[in-house]
């Protein structure tokens, strides 16, 4: 009598695990609601994680998020899945706070999960476009309307066009921080001819005049003395812009090719020399200090930058550090 129970046993779960199996390939294969159906029946005699994982998934694509959360929310501590599936329910419910906490949880838990990365990034993206709409629907005559415009004019690579903008919330706010250094980092972006030059030298003093102590300012003022030909005064702003902000890397590239070209080789290797070590995949420090090296006859070190920099130059597939690159404007908070 044992054995026939047993056996009866053995064929509930051998049908159990058939049904399982079945419900993940269908929803695997997006047949969401055969997969709620064979797994809301597997799920009746099991205690099987995976069965109940799938089955809140498959309660979650088919509108049921209200129940699938009670499982989902309490299985993202374990398993990434269920965390993307209750992100996704919290966010469809609208509940963002709740989408974006949970997220941040699971970053820090799994900071390599490109799932999870992609989520947030779009989740983030998201809230961005809703708050962008929202101000320009309840907030019109906002100076904040106009730099918004301006930032997204930039990002198009329309420059001309976020210049006006810039002009405009600086005519609204002209005591606004960052205003007047976006306008003249816009004009230097539209063009580098004489008359853009002097009209984004003046925004980058009327922001110093708000901030003195804005060393990312100093720092493009150097520039363009340096691209005027006025080396002294160049030499000057960038020294500023690193006693402002001791680990502006820019900056101490900047400083170190031109003490490279003085031939002052013990100045430009230690500023090199610190801005590698601050940003070891900086390949335009690498250069600058390869260069160093070798004007200063230090050949095996010269050598040794080099093969650095050539490691650096071969990006690995799917690269794209350039846009991240354009990301960071300004030096970091000290």
């Amino acid at each position: 009598m044992m054995l026939a129970i047993s056996g009866i046993a053995f064929a509930l779960l051998l049908a159990q695990s058939g049904l399982r199996d079945e419900g993940i390939r269908a929803f695997n294969e997006g047949r969401y609601s055969v997969a709620l159906a064979k797994l809301t029946e597997a799920a009746k005699d099991s205690n099987d994680k995976q069965t109940q994982l799938f089955l809140a998934l498959s309660q979650a694509a088919t509108g049921g998020c209200a129940t699938a959360l009670s499982v989902l929310s309490v299985m993202a501590k374990d398993e990434p899945l269920a965390g993307i599936g209750a992100v996704k329910c919290y966010s469809s419910i609208g509940d963002e706070t709740k989408a974006l906490a949970l997220l941040d949880e699971m970053t820090a838990r799994w900071p390599n999960n490109a799932d999870v990365l992609y989520l947030k990034a779009k989740l983030h993206m998201k809230a961005f476009n809703d708050m962008t709409l929202a101000m320009f629907q309840r907030t019109p005559a906002s100076y904040r309307v106009h730099e918004l415009s301006a930032e997204i004019f930039e990002v198009q690579s329309r420059y001309d066009e976020a210049v006006g903008e810039y002009q405009k919330a600086i005519e609204m706010n002209p005591q606004a921080p960052d205003l007047h250094f976006r306008l003249g980092r816009a004009i230097l972006l539209a063009g580098h001819n004489p008359d853009a030059l002097t009209k984004a030298a003046a925004a980058f003093q009327d922001e110093l005049k708000l901030n003195p102590e804005d060393g990312a300012c100093e720092f493009q003022l150097g520039q363009i003395a340096q691209v005027e030909g006025k080396k002294p005064e160049a030499k000057s702003h960038f020294e500023k812009a690193l006693e402002l902000s001791s680990q502006f890397v820019q900056a101490m590239v900047a400083l170190g090719k031109m003490e490279t070209l003085d031939k002052h080789y013990d100045k430009a290797l230690e500023l090199l020399t610190k801005a590698v070590e601050l940003q070891p995949t900086n390949e335009t420090a690498h250069y600058a200090l390869f260069m160093a090296y070798r004007d200063a006859g230090q050949m095996d070190k010269a050598k040794e930058e080099k093969s650095v920099l050539d490691k650096l130059q071969k990006p690995p597939e799917g690269e794209f550090s350039n846009f991240l690159k354009k990301l960071g404007e300004k030096p970091p908070a000290q």
